[in-house]
């Protein structure tokens, strides 16, 4: 009845959907009663996802303090930031850059061991079996649900072809296009703009003649380039989710549900594009290819490739990661979320409102419907599980360079339950309850984002970060088995007389000394060697051990992953012991049955056969004298 809708909207909006009973418990049996089973389903796996994040973001602050707390006794950070160092680093740009002291770049190492450190090794392995055991335990977490909510036996109804396909059958013309390369070549173009606008950026800031701007020129290209990424990344998120559906279209799927699942398929790849593009670039590619002192890369024979600070590529990975996640979750997610649904209701308000008197006082008895009539159609769970698979790879799949994104992720969750609810309960009108048994295409991506996690945060570990490195250092080169000496290993020395024609810093006193060898962070042969700045041994000593590294944590974390997959078992025990006694009593009924109905005809066939004797006996006079005849006749014979 519609009173007790009511009721129940009442106590899912005291109970649940406000933000004062954010440390209870959801609702999950009457968000089942009110919505369906399908958006119980989301709330149920959101809740248990967020409760997962816990002990992740408890174990990332640890990894985050041992940093904080190691960071003076990290002997390469020593080595930089002492007093007394006098390497002459090569200029980081052409003409407008001139030589620097590597002790300036203090600040940026000590940073970066925040973040590059053995612990983060242990946190990456630790991250691939969490998101494995969320994974086998939303499975359980699912199987009781199925179980409380009468769902073990429902299969999904037959899905009727929709009426599109059928109109393009009877017209003869299904066509395929596909154009999503080239969407997503948009996002490549952005990005590669974006590398230009840092090169570029970073010379002009270089020629400025005020100091202060002059030495904060990584930190104000670092910051304003990953803003620029973000306010793209929100607007092509927008485009992106109208291209998957017009592509969708195009392609004509037959029923309802093939429909939703390639949908979801296509916005999930280029939003994924889209959001990790940038971060990608700045993991593995940015730093790689830029050559060295008188023989650089260029773009456009003008604009000379990034090079990664001499800390690693990993700090500012750290920075794009960390602005593109927050902003993210505070403007998409949650500004969006807020805002629009209450603009639109607002429109649509204003243009049904009449000005007459009259008009008004009817509307002051409107009927509940009514109401509900200027709220925001439900527009599918699409959106809201698209943004948390998204933060599911933001929290797994470059956690070894960020390991405070577990704690950002569960801050979010903790308001993005209590903003859906609210969202869902006084924003939206009331969908039809529908039935699902599970979360459908999203657990496979899910399963998908989690094992690429461990094969990116192995190239992370390996190629991004200095782990590999100073591995090598510490048990191949040190002759004291030590960190001592790293810095001045991982440095090649380059003559300046070899700079080509126009590359010559225009200022080369700015130190106050003229300069002969100048330092780079490569291993290379040095200028006086047979071949001069030729690749060392060394570097193939280090990507040696790095392909190593990577395939050996990649095999361990699977093996382990599968480990934990087979431990835990899918169905709850109790739930499993249950579903095995109805079964039995199943059987026992369905054999009382059987005996009921054999026993039935048996006596059935008793009675008959009795009512067959009776009637025999009541008409056997009549036989009687045919028989005394013929005995008659025998004897007369």
């Amino acid at each position: 009845c519609q009173m007790c809708l009511i009721l129940c909207k009442s106590l899912l909006y005291e109970e649940w959907a406000s933000y004062s009973v954010f440390y209870k418990y959801q609702p999950i049996g009457l968000v089942r009663k009110y919505f369906g089973e399908k958006i119980g389903l989301y709330f149920a796996w959101l809740g248990l996802y967020t409760q997962m994040l816990i002990p992740a973001s408890v174990v990332g602050v640890i990894v985050f303090l041992y940093g904080c707390a190691t960071v003076d006794d990290n002997i390469p950070s020593m080595e930089i930031c002492h007093p007394k160092n006098n390497i002459t680093m090569c200029p980081l740009c052409d003409q407008a850059c001139s030589y620097w002291k590597l002790s300036t770049a203090c600040g940026t190492a000590r940073a970066s061991h925040l973040f590059d450190n053995p612990a983060t090794v242990f946190f990456s392995i630790f991250m691939a079996l969490w998101a494995a055991m969320f994974m086998e335990h939303w499975k359980r977490r699912q199987m009781r649900l199925n179980y409380e909510w009468d769902l073990t036996g429902f299969e999904d109804e037959e899905d009727h072809p929709r009426a599109e396909y059928e109109f393009k059958v009877m017209q003869k013309s299904l066509k395929k296009e596909h154009k999503s390369q080239q969407k997503v070549g948009v996002t490549f173009a952005i990005v590669f703009g974006v590398i230009l606008y840092r090169i570029s950026t970073k010379a002009a800031l270089h020629m400025s003649s005020n100091p202060i701007t002059r030495n904060h020129v990584r930190v104000t290209v670092k910051t304003t380039a990953a803003i620029i990424n973000l306010v793209v990344i929100l607007i092509l998120d927008e485009v992106y989710g109208a291209v998957a559906r017009w592509l969708t279209v195009l392609e004509v799927p037959k029923t309802d549900k093939s429909f939703e699942e390639r949908l979801i398929f296509k916005t999930f790849i280029l939003k994924f594009v889209n959001a990790f593009t940038p971060i990608i670039y700045i993991a593995f590619f940015r730093g790689r290819l830029v050559g060295r002192p008188g023989s650089y890369l260029y773009v456009f024979e003008s604009y000379r490739m990034e090079e990664c600070a001499h800390g690693g590529c990993l700090m500012e990975l750290c920075i794009q990661l960390s602005i593109t996640m927050l902003g993210k979750q505070l403007i998409q997610n949650n500004l969006f979320e807020i805002g629009v649904p209450k603009l639109k209701k607002l429109i649509r308000y204003i243009r049904s409102k009449h000005g007459t008197f009259q008009e008004e006082e009817r509307e002051k008895k409107l009927q509940r419907y009514e109401i509900d009539h200027f709220l925001e159609p439900f527009a599918g769970l699409t959106p809201e599980y698209m943004e948390m698979i998204i933060q599911f790879g933001f929290v797994t799949l470059f956690v070894a360079s960020f390991p405070l994104a577990p704690l950002f992720a569960l801050l979010n969750n903790i308001i993005e339950i209590r903003l859906d609810a609210k969202k869902f309960v006084a924003e939206l009108r009331r969908p039809v309850a529908a039935r699902a048994k599970d979360i459908g295409i999203w657990y496979n991506l899910l399963r998908g984002v989690a094992k690429v996690a461990v094969i990116i945060n192995a190239f992370v570990i390996s190629f991004t970060s200095d782990f590999i490195p100073r591995l090598v250092y510490q048990y191949m080169y040190s002759p004291d088995g030590s960190m001592y000496g790293f810095v001045n290993h991982t440095l090649s020395y380059f003559n300046v007389s070899h700079f080509q024609d126009g590359k010559v810093p225009r200022d080369p006193l700015h130190l106050g000394y003229p300069v002969e060898i100048c330092r780079y962070k490569d291993y290379r042969e040095p200028p006086w060697s047979a071949t001069p700045y030729e690749i060392s041994k060394e570097f193939w000593a280090v990507l040696a051990v790095r392909l190593a590294f990577v395939i050996v944590f990649q095999n361990v974390v699977m093996l382990m992953n599968d480990i934990v997959d087979w431990l835990i078992p899918d169905i709850p025990k109790d739930i499993s012991l249950q579903i095995h006694k109805e079964k039995i009593l199943m059987v026992e009924l369905f054999m009382k049955e059987e005996q009921g109905k054999i026993h039935m005809l048996d006596s059935m066939t008793s009675v008959g056969s009795k009512e067959n004797s009776s009637s025999s006996n009541n008409h056997s006079p009549a036989p009687r004298p045919r028989a005394g005849l013929h005995t008659n006749n025998t004897n007369s014979f």
